[in-house]
């Protein structure tokens, strides 16, 4: 098979609008085949999203088109710099492929990640085009509808997240709080009093250790919050398996892929299904299913992306416990055919936009 052999020119601060930007050299192309790809920065509409000691003002993504004859599918990925993606590592390695790849490849020729998440949903959407049929067919899903969002709030003041969650509380019925700082249980209080009727859920970001959970889960039971995500580090995490958990956990960093699953059902009781971090939509629904056999829970989340990103993932929400799914809603600009958010809820995506 031809490999790709253009020598792409890859800016880092290529400003995104709403509307697709600046084309870059395509990184292959074969007769009628070829793959584009555009960076996209969208920029944080209220304040910075902080997670522990990250501030983010924009994010970087990277959209992918594969087009065939007259028809382009597209997906969408986010680097992150945790696991040491980043831009060019992802250009790079949707540089090597061969032309013509298919999803059926994409799982023998790249690692789950970004890159094969992006091609992985660009396969999908494309195959849709062709066939002039929806994504949740060909993948023999049921016909979706609106699911219910959690919105995130990001590390900050009590003051600020307070403020926060006040507003959101109005729209929204979960509030997820990323509190990787010493004062949980002061800043629960606080943003408990802001959103008394909101169910709350804490996204520790690998930042306790065991007896920080030990400690804090019982306080946090009494005070409804209703799960705690990744609370200890990816790969040091084997002490949750040995202990009760008075608030339920969910594995996020920890969960990477199918293989994991074992694992994992010792450790946790939800897991959440990321599209960057497992490889694509194939990926997911091969690890959803997997996961409901050994008796896991469910969270679909998402890295902070466009509704691009999001639309494939709003498939395998369906039948989820937990929807984490609020990524367009935190940025200033965004697709012509951007997904409607509307009560609280994320409907699924026009075909204008993706599947």
């Amino acid at each position: 098979m031809l490999k790709a052999t253009n020598v792409l020119s890859f800016p880092r601060h290529k400003r995104a609008t709403s509307r697709r930007g600046k084309e870059f050299d395509p990184v292959f192309k074969c007769g009628t085949v070829s793959i584009q790809i555009w960076h996209r920065s969208y920029a944080f509409k209220n304040r910075p999203f902080k997670i522990g000691q990250r501030v983010r003002s924009a994010v970087d993504a990277i959209e992918v088109a594969i087009c065939r004859h007259d028809r382009c599918g597209r997906g969408e990925c986010v680097p992150y710099p945790r696991y040491g993606e980043s831009l060019e590592a992802i250009v790079a390695q949707i540089r090597q492929l061969p032309v013509g790849v298919t999803r059926a490849d994409l799982t023998n020729l790249l690692r789950s990640g970004p890159a094969r998440n992006a091609l992985d949903c660009a396969l999908w959407d494309l195959e849709a085009k062709h066939v002039g049929r929806r994504v949740w067919e060909l993948a023999e899903l049921n016909s979706p509808g609106p699911v219910e969002t959690m919105v995130s709030i990001s590390n900050g003041t009590a003051a600020e997240m307070a403020e926060e969650a006040d507003r959101h509380s109005r729209t929204h019925r979960q509030l997820k709080l990323f509190l990787t700082n010493p004062d949980v249980l002061f800043m629960v209080s606080a943003i408990r009093e802001a959103a008394p009727n909101c169910d709350l859920i804490i996204d520790a970001a690998e930042s306790w250790d065991i007896e920080t959970y030990i400690t804090l889960a019982p306080k946090l039971a009494r005070m409804n919050v209703i799960l705690i995500e990744q609370p200890l580090p990816a790969g040091k995490d084997s002490a949750l398996a040995g202990i009760g958990h008075p608030v339920p956990i969910c594995a996020d960093e920890s969960c990477r892929g199918i293989f994991a699953v074992s694992r994992l059902k010792e450790r946790y009781d939800f897991i959440n299904i990321k599209l960057d971090n497992v490889g694509g939509l194939t990926a997911a629904l091969a690890l959803r299913e997997a996961a409901r056999k050994e008796g896991l829970g469910i969270m679909i989340g998402s890295t902070i992306g466009s509704s691009l990103a999001i639309a494939p993932a709003v498939l395998l929400a369906q039948d989820a416990e937990f929807i984490d799914l609020d990524g367009p809603l935190l940025l200033e600009e965004e697709h012509e055919a951007a997904l409607l958010y509307e009560g609280g809820s994320v409907h699924p995506a026009r075909v204008t936009l993706w599947g």
